[in-house]
């Protein structure tokens, strides 16, 4: 099976959230522990600002810092589909991942002593559905696939846009067809 990974659509998001509500509503996360998370930027200032909203979750990179830098193998990368999966029963709750990780995906769930991230919600694909964020999102910004068939079929998506560490780090596997004022600037973090 090739390598798995997202497609967002920038443009075509409108920041509702619902991609982070399904996830936290799949996944039956704790207050506090989100797997995708949806924020906020500002660039400019007015009467010439410009906003964006950025839809990060897990990117399934092809050199991750979680699966190369954690102690016990609880972090690795699925032998089928290429995704960054994570076995609890290894994981002895030191978030060595947490810290690794440029994009601060892996979350560390006190209650349960392990860390936990974005699974690209396996068990849902392997009953042919799609991960809860893409299904769930009313504006089709989100897609999931064969990365080399979502920038076949995205040729103008990009890796890398200013709120995000350089790609060549961990090579991610989430490509983004991102506004103009995400690839420039000095951009704000708003909270709306």
């Amino acid at each position: 099976m090739p390598k798995m990974g997202f497609y967002y659509n920038q443009s075509a998001c409108t920041g509702c959230k619902t991609c982070q509500v399904a996830c936290k509503d799949k996944n039956d996360n704790e207050i506090g522990i989100l797997f995708r998370h949806v924020r906020d930027f500002q660039v400019g200032s007015y009467p010439k600002a410009n906003m964006y909203h950025y839809a990060g979750t897990c990117n399934h990179c092809e050199m991750p810092a979680c699966v190369a830098n954690c102690p016990t193998e609880a972090m690795y990368i699925d032998d089928e589909d290429g995704t960054v999966q994570y076995d609890n029963s290894k994981c002895d709750g030191c978030q060595v991942c947490v810290t690794a990780c440029p994009y601060a995906v892996p979350q560390y769930i006190e209650s349960l002593n392990v860390v936990r991230k974005c699974d690209a919600c396996k068990a849902l694909r392997e009953n042919g559905e799609q991960p809860a964020c893409v299904a769930a999102c009313p504006m089709r910004a989100l897609e999931f696939g064969p990365i080399d068939e979502l920038i076949a079929a995205h040729p103008d998506a990009v890796k890398d846009i200013v709120i995000l560490p350089d790609s060549e780090t961990t090579s991610p596997c989430t490509i983004i067809d991102a506004k103009a004022a995400a690839l420039e600037g000095e951009p704000e973090e708003v909270y709306l």
